[in-house]
């Protein structure tokens, strides 16, 4: 083994390795957090990571102080700048702009309410509120789901020309459950009533067995910008109590996202 003498006092190599060592443990600890449980104990990443107790401990206070971290009813959740990264870069004034909406049809219905954006034919969860079934359901912020299984997801695609339609989905549809939508003539009747709803959109066990939803699109000077939808389990959901809330929500953000104070909201049309 080589020595090599250092001047007294001199630290730069062990600060260099020891900051290294840091972001190395730092990442192992983000990289816990995965879509198959998004919320974990202390002892679960002590388990996932391989290291000490004290020094998750120790890392987490501070990726909680930069907002990498949040802490959860069951423990550790990925915070704000880690679900930013997650997939979904760019969209923080729209999240901004629904979380208070999100909430409060949380709160008032006890269902779960989610704020998805369009990503080629899948529906990128932009965030995920509340209700006794959030725990329940499969869904996550910064997770994808096909378009066209969810009502946030369908409502978007209503908006959009038959032509971007099939652009985006493909002549393959992917099937999830055994009522989801299979092929494209379907899809383009679904998005007919849809659109003869005025925009409100309905699913029932086509995501999730036993998860039904209902759905309106945030719309932008260009089209959809974004959908918003209630989940909950089937015999809870009851379309016609709160498909005038997902409206009135969806109308709301649409509002809040216009160019200018006070302007009126975007007058996106059906083709």
């Amino acid at each position: 083994m080589t020595v090599v003498d250092r001047p007294v006092g001199s630290s730069t190599a062990p600060k260099r390795d020891e900051s290294q060592s840091m972001i190395a443990r730092m990442t192992c600890i983000l990289d816990a957090f995965d879509g198959r449980n998004a919320q974990l104990t202390l002892e679960d990443l002590e388990l996932r990571t391989g290291l000490p107790r004290s020094t998750v401990h120790r890392i987490l206070d501070q990726l909680i102080r930069l907002e990498w971290v949040d802490r959860a009813s069951l423990g550790y959740r990925l915070g704000r700048r880690s679900r930013s990264a997650d997939g979904v870069p760019g969209h923080d004034r729209i999240r901004a702009a629904a979380a208070p909406v999100l909430h409060r049809l949380a709160l008032q219905t006890g269902h779960v309410a989610h704020l998805t954006i369009l990503d080629g034919c899948d529906s990128v969860y932009l965030d995920k509120v509340g209700g006794r079934l959030a725990a329940a359901l499969p869904t996550r912020v910064g997770g994808r789901r096909p378009a066209h299984v969810n009502a946030g997801g369908k409502a978007m695609l209503a908006w959009l020309p038959a032509e971007s339609v099939d652009n985006l989905v493909g002549a393959g549809l992917r099937i999830c459950t055994d009522r989801t939508i299979a092929d494209l003539d379907a899809l383009h009747r679904e998005l007919g009533r849809i659109r003869g709803r005025h925009g409100l959109a309905f699913e029932s066990g086509e995501s999730v067995p036993g998860v039904a939803c209902v759905g309106a699109a945030v719309l932008g000077t260009d089209g959809p910008a974004a959908g918003i939808s209630l989940c909950g389990a089937e015999r809870t959901v009851d379309p016609d109590r709160l498909g005038p809330l997902v409206a009135a929500a969806a109308r709301e953000v649409t509002r809040a996202l216009s160019p200018a104070s006070g302007a009126p909201a975007p007058r996106a049309r059906f083709r």
